[in-house]
């Protein structure tokens, strides 16, 4: 079996901003609140983190902080994909020269490729590293879906070793899962189907809903993994309602609304990102008062 970077939940980390560009000192409280709360992991500058509107220096200096912060407390995975495959390798090595323990890599988006095509890129990037690499599934965004059979044979790459899986299709995570066995470890990438993915082998989830709650989703795998199932399953059914309103618009629209409703100064999106509507203001508002003492 390969290395397992975490197991449980790792938060995809929002990046707050100022009008002048990264608000570290929040940074810096966003990571310290979610190692006190028991998180098992940071994705750093992936799509909750808008990434796609962060500069190459922010990037770089948003990893090398988070690395610096984190102190080998939990594992730091930053997002260095895109869909230059040049430019994804170069960001793929900064992160490991500064310390990152492992890296997420999003399929190529808008100018997409082919299932040989996306072999070649990720195996190019692979071979630039050492360190390990999670997969990023997400079809609804990049138009591009990594079929069970390309997982297969980018399992066959020593360093790569998981897959964050946002297809929303469980009959294709079952394939990737019959096709790869303990080769490629599957983490769901949608708060909405932890559970359906920990029954399939899964070992986690890199979860938007933990920005929040990392405790709550932290020991909601935790339970699963531990043969509590009924709490597991209870937790997941109970945190529905508010998983639906935080993917109300697009994501991180609402998170980033929420941990300001919670005492964090994350700012707003950046363009084309708006702010949040105010009807959604008011369902989130209302689902985090019912669940500020969430516990199952």
């Amino acid at each position: 079996m390969k290395k397992v970077i975490f197991k449980g939940c790792a938060t995809a980390l929002v990046t707050p901003f100022t009008n002048d560009g990264i608000n570290f000192e929040e940074l810096r409280k966003l990571i310290e609140f979610q190692i006190l709360e028991g998180i098992d992991g940071l994705v750093i500058c992936g799509t909750t983190g808008e990434s796609s509107t962060m500069s190459l220096v922010e990037k770089k200096s948003v990893i090398d902080f988070s690395v610096k912060v984190a102190n080998g407390r939990v594992p730091i995975i930053a997002g260095t994909g895109g869909n230059n495959t040049a430019d994804a390798v170069a960001m793929s090595k900064y992160a490991e020269s500064v310390g990152a323990d492992g890296l997420l890599l999003v399929t190529p988006y808008y100018n997409k490729t082919t299932q040989k095509g996306l072999i070649a890129h990720f195996s190019k990037i692979a071979e630039s590293v050492n360190i390990p690499i999670i997969l990023y599934n997400v079809p609804s965004r990049t138009g591009l879906n990594i079929e069970p059979e390309t997982c297969l044979e980018l399992s066959k790459i020593p360093n790569v070793v998981a897959i964050k899986e946002a297809s929303g299709n469980i009959s294709q995570v079952a394939k990737i899962a019959n096709l790869c066995n303990d080769e490629l470890t599957i983490y769901s990438g949608n708060d909405d189907q932890i559970l359906p993915i920990l029954s399939l082998g899964g070992l986690g989830v890199i979860s938007v809903l933990s920005n929040v709650y990392p405790k709550f989703v932290h020991e909601m795998v935790m339970d699963y993994l531990t043969g509590n199932w009924q709490k597991a399953t209870a937790s997941q059914i109970y945190s529905l309602p508010l998983i639906n309103a935080l993917f109300s618009e697009v994501n991180p629209i609402p998170i980033k609304y929420a941990l300001n409703k919670i005492g964090f100064n994350c700012g707003i999106p950046r363009l084309p990102l708006v702010e949040l509507s105010d009807k959604n203001k008011e369902r989130i508002d209302t689902l985090l008062k019912e669940t500020s003492k969430i516990t199952i």
